[in-house]
């Protein structure tokens, strides 16, 4: 299986790398000068066809052939209650704002990041995992262009004690800029998670799935190099990864 890029799709390696680390200059350039977080700045990444795309007016997802149905999360697997929570009952529960930087494995990074959204803490009170449950698994809406392992969509997991520690500041965010999130950057939610690299930040989510054990990202799938555990780099963090012991 040919080496795959987590930020990068469609474009041959050496001119994908060439054309993307020059791109992911410039933004960065621009984003020192501006001196603050421009949406401009901050570079697209996809695996997943364009068959979809959601309206946040009417809580919808509307498919390429023409079919319209509302959004629900799911949250299931090793729980007491098991959720479907519509897009408007999501915007009900409490939102939480969260500035963070986000790092790409290309090597660049987006500082102050204005998000906000869902914390999982509220959201798994709802659902109430059982004592088997020790990880969240991830899955987003569409397809992806290639199929790794037979898999066809995006999948991430993460540990559910990280996921709770307000320490890490994971997020399902609904929100950029005060605004819900654009096509492009995962509507109707993201994961959002600050001191790791940002191909577990998980687009597109409408299934996250309590288990007892991880399931390997569709990236690491893709390409063993990008294991499945991916903590930022402590040089490359303003603020000191709270797992690393505040180093």
């Amino acid at each position: 299986m040919p080496v795959l890029k987590p930020c990068l799709a469609g474009l041959p390696s050496a001119a994908g790398g060439v054309l993307f680390a020059a791109v992911a200059l410039l933004f960065l350039a621009r984003a020192v000068a501006a001196g603050g977080f421009d949406m401009a700045d901050f570079p697209v990444r996809t695996v997943e066809e364009s068959t979809f795309r959601f309206d946040p007016t009417s809580g919808q997802v509307l498919h390429a052939d023409g079919r319209r149905e509302p959004y629900f999360l799911v949250v299931d697997g090793l729980v007491e209650a098991p959720q479907r929570i519509a897009y408007a009952e999501l915007r009900a529960m409490p939102q939480r704002r969260l500035v963070a930087d986000f790092h790409c494995v290309e090597g660049w990074s987006i500082n102050d990041v204005p998000w906000s959204g869902v914390s999982f803490a509220d959201l798994f009170a709802r659902a109430r995992p059982t004592a088997a449950a020790k990880f969240a698994v991830f899955h987003a809406l569409g397809h992806t262009r290639s199929r790794p392992g037979g898999l066809d969509h995006y999948v991430e997991s993460f540990p559910l004690s990280e996921l709770l520690d307000p320490r890490l500041s994971y997020l399902l965010a609904l929100d950029l800029e005060g605004r819900p999130l654009p096509q492009a950057q995962g509507a109707p939610a993201r994961v959002v998670c600050p001191f790791d690299l940002a191909y577990k930040s998980i687009k597109f989510v409408y299934r996250i799935e309590l288990a007892a054990r991880p399931a390997p990202g569709w990236w690491t799938r893709a390409n063993p190099i990008y294991p499945t555990v991916a903590p930022v780099q402590p040089g490359r963090l303003r603020q000191p990864d709270p797992r690393r012991g505040g180093k």
